[in-house]
């Protein structure tokens, strides 16, 4: 896949076109967020924040431990937080595998 700028994704194949046109992560999120409040039709959510944050922050450690082959110090140094913190997501998450 060719690069693209931090913060946007290739928007392709199903939910998205077929140009090739970039979205950026915040659009995506806002278009997801969109979605589960039209699924909820009329009822109040609970716990938006911590549900947000919880699907997006698994599959981004999942990809950076995918990337550094499991190195949590190269892991850390990439998300910009401390390792000890990385060790407690990926426990968090269940991805200490």
């Amino acid at each position: 896949m060719s690069s693209f700028r931090v913060g946007e994704a290739l928007v392709s194949g199903k939910g998205g076109t077929a140009s090739g046109r970039r979205a950026s992560l915040s659009q995506c999120v806002r278009e997801a967020v969109e979605a589960y409040f039209a699924d909820l039709n009329g009822h109040p959510p609970a716990n938006l924040y911590e549900m947000v944050i919880r699907e997006v922050e698994k599959p981004l450690l999942s990809s950076v431990m995918q990337q550094v082959q499991g190195n949590q110090t190269r892991a850390a140094q990439m998300l910009g937080i401390n390792r000890s913190t990385l060790r407690k997501k990926l426990i968090q998450y269940e991805l200490n595998g």
